[in-house]
């Protein structure tokens, strides 16, 4: 990736409010451009909600942060939800994906319409994965308890043993994460776009590994001691590698805000996957399955 950056002349103050939102355009100067737009729900009622923006100038081979919008709440006859819908519908034009950090699918067994046997007795591509999966992870550890293929998708049994370090998923329809999936899945129907799931942990583990980052920071980003110190570090390494540019004010809300940098993390997770630097579904892993995007072990940054 090009050392260069764009300007920043002319940019001006963001935040949650949708009247601060300028409509670009593609056909300026800088050539077409390319963006993905990061969701970070940050609870199923919450008014914690943030979206960023990243936009790719090919003709430049430059990424930046263009837009931020924090803490999207409710009024009083307006919903959080229709807020991100209306931001989103702004830069649809050339928005290549929407990447949310919460699930944006069922488990199969919930959309079934077959007559359900048990999943004891199902035969179904899934199943016999999921069952497959727990028996041979049965020879290596006994397993503490067996799965449940109606809260439960096949992507969070394989993060949790099938890459360098285990990294655990939330069930798609567990307790904390239900409530968010159904708020993404409402926001996600009436989008236009193609939209697409990220587990931002692992997304920042690929990220900060292949730029140097200490594993300490890449664990605990998101923890109340210790995490901003964590985001300041990845976000320094992002800017000393040139990935990406990032406005200082930008930089400083991330650091204050988790669920800005994890929206940001989101967008750029869209990003490697439109160049291809994303993981791909393994071979034998189910069809019907959900998989979630995450980038490369080994990114090669000056290769993008």
């Amino acid at each position: 990736m090009s050392k260069g950056r764009l300007s920043s002349h002319g940019r001006k103050t963001r935040g949650s409010s949708l009247k601060s939102a300028t409509k670009l355009t593609t056909g300026s100067a800088a050539g077409d451009v390319h963006r993905f737009i990061g969701v970070s729900l940050g609870g199923g009622k919450a008014d914690k909600a943030c979206v960023a923006v990243v936009e790719y100038y090919p003709k430049h081979h430059k990424v930046f942060l263009s837009r931020i919008f924090e803490k999207i709440k409710s009024d009083d006859n307006i919903s959080a939800d229709l807020k991100i819908h209306e931001i989103i519908e702004q830069f649809k034009g050339d928005v290549e994906t929407v990447a949310f950090d919460v699930p944006i699918s069922l488990p199969n067994c919930m959309i079934c319409r077959l007559k359900c046997p048990g999943f004891e007795n199902c035969n179904l591509p899934h199943i016999n994965w999921m069952w497959n999966y727990f028996r041979e992870a049965g020879k290596k550890k006994k397993a503490k308890r067996l799965f449940t293929p109606y809260t439960q998708r096949a992507i969070e049994m394989y993060l949790s043993t099938e890459i360098e370090e285990p990294f655990i998923l939330q069930h798609a329809l567990g307790a904390n994460t239900a409530p968010l999936l159904a708020r993404a899945l409402f926001v996600a129907k009436r989008l236009t776009v193609p939209v697409m799931e990220v587990f931002p942990k692992l997304s920042i583990w690929r990220i900060g590994k292949s730029l140097n980052v200490m594993k300490s920071h890449l664990r605990f980003h998101k923890h109340a001691v210790g995490g901003d110190q964590s985001r300041t570090s990845i976000l320094q390494a992002l800017s000393t590698h040139n990935v990406a540019f990032v406005y200082d004010q930008d930089v400083k809300l991330m650091i204050a805000n988790n669920h800005a940098f994890e929206a940001f993390i989101c967008a750029l997770t869209a990003f490697l996957k439109f160049k291809g630097h994303t993981e791909p579904k393994p071979k034998n892993f189910p069809d019907t399955e959900t998989w979630i995007d995450f980038p490369m072990d080994h990114i090669k940054w000056d290769k993008i």
